[in-house]
């Protein structure tokens, strides 16, 4: 039996650089696909290539993490390899949902007054254009 999943995203706002420029906030979107309620389900929806190639990937990046913390306690490969040499998959948790308004209040409150003068005009600009399109 299928199962929907609820996959919600955005592209943060950065600031200019001297070598790019500034990107404004994209999103939210929240999306809904189907996928399956088990591995076999998902084998059968989708083929047990993508199945297993997908979580090969998220397997690295879970690896990776890993080996990353590891280097930040000054580990050696050896006592990297060692250590994560029985690894094995784990179950995977969702992460943690922000509410997009309590995370823009604290980068609001993170950011120099001069930040926070332009947060404010955007929000006004974006509010009047609510306001125009209704």
């Amino acid at each position: 039996m299928s199962k929907s999943l609820t996959v919600t995203a955005q592209v943060p706002a950065k600031k200019a650089t001297d070598k790019t420029p500034a990107i404004p906030q994209l999103g939210p979107v929240t999306i809904t696909v189907q996928t399956g309620e088990t591995a076999a389900e998902k084998i059968q929806m989708f083929g047990d290539e993508a199945v297993s190639t997908n979580s090969d990937a998220n397997w690295v990046v879970t690896l990776q993490s890993n080996v990353r913390n590891g280097l930040k306690k000054g580990e050696t490969q050896a006592q990297i390899q060692a250590r994560l040499e029985d690894a094995k998959m784990g179950v995977s948790s969702k992460g943690a949902t922000v509410d997009p308004t309590t995370a823009y209040q604290a980068q609001f409150l993170a950011a120099s007054p001069e930040d926070q003068v332009k947060m404010i005009k955007e929000l006004q600009r974006r509010a009047a254009e609510l306001k125009r399109a209704r």
